[in-house]
């Protein structure tokens, strides 16, 4: 048998998804010698089964939407022709034109090995990977998540698809049944029905139960009214029938009926291959156990994105390849944290979140919270694009906000402005400052400071009568 290859880079990286990518890239061109190791697809969940993909349907199903809902603007409505197979191919072209930056011969090019296999663990210091075994200075584990499957009696015996499966799908479904009510089933269930399916979500709690429920509401209700039935506090006990005709029992006696089942109820870290306690490597019941810097209970090895068991992002994991750079490559101090960190759901309104919800934000600041509140509705360019559906909420105590709650047009792009302001402590004052260009969403962000001021300056007895000397004074 022959001797395996050794290799002994500064830095081997696990898993080549965004985080991994990012890391790998940082530094083989800070002057590191890196090994990437990726058993499956260059790019990860992101690339191929998530964000790009889900995106890419959701556009498609925003085109058949607005030809359905053009009348308000002088433009006659139509009943859409859509072609289910091209929309998936509109996905799959999405997904090959951004594959070049995420492929292999890309990051050879850089300068990383790249082997195509699964790592394991062999000894605190070594990995095996294929014929391979590598001894580097500093390991990264970038392994990602997998969608989490639950143990539904009979669940095994008919045809279901997850995020992995659902894009290479290219026949319509009739009836689509949801399990999850989470971010990706409220995604996939509005972009299947305005691309003219019939969609049922079945959801054991509450529908996008982990966001600030003023603003679920207006996502969940917007669906409704788009032909989206959901049904809450439905725990699916029982799943039974065949391609084409499948049904949901729920513990309190609900039946649903559907041609198609889409499994959408979490995910679960990507530990398994990894023989992590070859290593010495604790997990907990989210994934792998870290420190406030990323390191794993083996000194030498970190662990970023979603197998470290927190905020299950892609710019999460983004986020962590620059914190493991600094401590890892350039031997810097580096800590994690979380207060800045924004999420977005990508329904239609969107809903985007970063720092504290209201209710997070009485519970730790009690009376010293003020809630700022500006309406789309207020707004001249949502008014003249009729998108006056959500609000803004921001978090304010002692002028400084602690977090930021936004549905709406475009909400995902507006809540990276509150994202910067918790990541520099910035006040209140420093958005009065701001210009905003008229007319944009984006002035819905200026109007909140301008919420927080007015009563301020133009209630304020004593403003006034300083006013008042001034003007007397003034030549």
């Amino acid at each position: 048998m022959p001797e395996p290859k050794r290799l002994t880079p500064d830095l081997l990286v696990i898993g080549a998804g965004s985080g991994g990518l990012s890391v790998a890239s940082g530094a083989v061109q800070m002057g590191a010698s890196v090994v990437l190791l990726e058993g499956h697809r260059m790019g990860g969940d992101c690339l191929n089964f998530g964000c790009v993909p889900s995106k890419a349907l959701i556009a498609s199903a925003k085109a058949a939407h607005s030809q359905a809902h053009s009348a308000p603007y002088g433009v006659a409505s139509v009943t859409p022709k859509v072609d289910y197979a091209a929309a998936m191919e509109h996905v799959a072209q999405a997904i090959a034109t951004i594959e070049p930056h995420d492929s292999q011969e890309r990051f050879e090019t850089l300068g990383v090995t790249v082997i195509r296999e699964y790592g394991e663990f062999i000894s605190a210091r070594e990995v095996k990977a294929g014929d391979t075994i590598i001894r580097p200075r500093r390991i990264v584990i970038a392994t990602g998540s997998s969608p989490l499957v639950p143990p539904i009696p009979g669940l095994e015996s008919v045809p279901y698809d997850t995020n992995e499966t659902l894009f290479d799908r290219r026949e319509k479904p009739d009836h689509l049944l949801i399990i999850g009510g989470g971010p990706i089933g409220m995604e996939m269930a509005q972009a299947h029905v305005r691309l003219g399916c019939k969609v049922t979500v079945i959801e054991g709690a509450k529908a996008l139960g982990q966001d600030d429920p003023e603003l679920s509401a207006i996502v969940l209700d917007r669906q409704r009214a788009e032909g989206v039935e959901i049904a809450e506090g439905a725990q699916a006990s029982e799943i039974s029938g065949q391609a084409g005709a499948i049904e949901v029992t729920t513990k309190d006696g609900r039946r649903f009926g559907g041609t198609h089942l889409l499994i959408a109820v979490g995910r679960k870290p990507n530990i398994d291959r990894l023989a992590l306690d070859k290593a010495g490597i604790e997990t907990t019941k989210r994934g792998i156990k870290t420190d406030s810097g990323l390191r794993t209970t083996n000194r030498r090895a970190y662990a970023i994105g979603d197998v470290a068991g927190g905020l299950q992002f892609t710019h999460v994991a983004s986020y962590h390849a620059g914190i493991v750079i600094r401590s890892a490559v350039l031997g810097l101090p580096a800590r994690t944290k979380t207060a800045h960190i924004p999420h977005v759901i990508y329904t239609d309104p969107e809903l985007a979140q970063v720092g504290l919800t209201e209710a997070q934000a009485r519970e730790t600041h009690g009376g010293n919270l003020e809630v700022i509140r500006t309406d789309y509705a207020r707004n001249d360019r949502a008014i003249a694009e009729r998108r006056t559906t959500g609000f803004l909420k921001v978090m304010v105590v002692r002028g400084r906000p602690v977090g930021a709650s936004m549905v709406g047009a475009q909400a995902g792009e507006q809540i990276g402005l509150w994202a910067l302001v918790l990541a520099n402590t910035l006040k209140m004052s420093q958005i009065a400052g701001m210009v905003a260009p008229y007319p944009t969403l984006g002035e819905i962000n200026k109007a909140a400071a301008g919420a927080y001021f007015s009563p301020r300056l133009f209630d304020n007895p004593i403003v006034k009568k300083v006013v008042g000397l001034v003007q007397r004074w003034l030549p």
